[in-house]
């Protein structure tokens, strides 16, 4: 059951044609809910599913992975695929790194992707501290609501779940990965003024996709969930002209020249292989000799030496001072009620300690000589 008003899954029958509709990270359908309404009163199918841990409580969604939101988004389209002629898939937030994921391994069965302000990652220096920061702080407080209009309804936690965000860069890495193997017709709309993901984004997707059509919309009054601002409408419009388009056949979904041009240069590599039996030295004998050579040269590579204790000590100084920083900056939890100085002083004398032990003569003796 939702906590959140209009926050749980629905489904609006309309024509043969469906669209997917998959929500952001801690939100809820209710954030993706008047662009759905939008598509299905032109006529389309829509249905939009509310991804484990979603929609109730930051608490149990820390219980849940990126897998279990992916196993929804899939279930669902495959059950929209047997009852539809041709599905198309939306994603906003990180329903756009769901919907590339779906994409890159379903993409023989979609029409299309409709990306709005898509994250597929996050190189802000605190997310470095996220793996950590699971382990001693559950949650942290949220950003809200990151809409320009003003009074947006409900449809997201005031928390962000720690185990539940590691969870999602493992998604982000695994897309990042899977880009290339994405040929589908693509509009992708990013906000200038977006306060939740950076519009880098969407020009990693856009360098990354091997889509022949991609069509860039760009919203200039809006912040994050555009769904519920003041570009609503453009979102709508370009979404309709974009589905059009893409079933009037006005747009490619493969470059057919870029892919003979690639079958044409794989026939030249083959054809240049010798694999001629007759010969005296063949393809096959040369690949033999390199492996022969690379493993000649495995003896030469040395162990990584032991940390002393002194140097684990240090270490642990190092990781653990800008973690407790990064509790106490943003977890409003200070146990020993001194802000971050211990954190940054455990910080540098962890730096200090750890480098001394690796000058070229250790007095202790006990230390690693480089």
């Amino acid at each position: 059951m939702s906590n959140i008003p209009e926050g749980q899954a629905f489904h609006l029958e309309g024509g043969s044609i469906a669209i997917l509709m998959i929500h952001g990270f801690s939100g809820s359908p209710a954030s993706i809910r008047p662009w759905a309404e939008a598509l299905h009163a032109s006529g389309f199918t829509v249905r939009a599913p509310r991804l484990p841990g979603h929609g109730t409580s930051w608490i149990e969604m820390n219980e849940t992975r990126w897998q279990d939101w992916f196993s929804e988004v899939e279930k669902n389209f495959t059950q929209l695929r047997q009852s539809s002629e041709r599905v198309f898939v939306a994603g906003f937030s990180m329903g756009g790194a769901l919907t590339l994921k779906l994409a890159s391994i379903y993409g023989r069965e979609m029409e299309g992707l409709l990306l709005v302000n898509p994250s597929i990652s996050d190189r802000r220096l605190v997310m470095k501290l996220v793996p950590v920061l699971k382990y001693f702080v559950p949650s942290i407080a949220g950003k809200g609501s990151d809409v320009a209009a003003p009074n947006p309804p409900r449809h997201s936690y005031g928390r962000t779940p720690l185990k539940a965000l590691h969870s999602l860069q493992d998604l982000w890495s695994q897309v990042q990965r899977s880009l290339h193997l994405i040929d589908l017709p693509l509009m992708i709309g990013y906000s200038l003024n977006d306060h939740v993901v950076s519009p880098e984004n969407s020009e990693e997707i856009i360098d990354g996709v091997a889509s022949a059509d991609i069509r860039e919309v760009i919203f200039e009054r809006s912040f994050h969930n555009v769904a519920l601002d003041y570009d609503l409408q453009h979102l709508i419009d370009e979404s309709l002209l974009f589905i059009r388009d893409v079933l009037s056949g006005g747009v490619m979904r493969v470059n057919q020249d870029e892919e003979a041009l690639i079958d044409s240069e794989f026939e030249s590599i083959i054809a240049g292989l010798s694999l001629d039996q007759s010969s005296d030295r063949s393809y096959l004998d040369e690949l033999e000799e390199r492996e022969i050579e690379e493993e000649s040269y495995k003896t030469d590579v040395q162990p990584l030496p032991k940390l002393s204790q002194i140097q684990r000590g240090a270490l642990a100084g190092v990781i653990g001072g800008p973690a407790y920083s990064a509790i106490v900056s943003l977890g409003n939890f200070d146990p020993l009620g001194l802000g971050i100085a211990p954190g940054l002083i455990a910080l540098a004398a962890g730096m200090v300690t750890f480098f001394w032990q690796l000058r070229p003569e250790n007095p202790d003796g006990d230390g690693v000589a480089i």
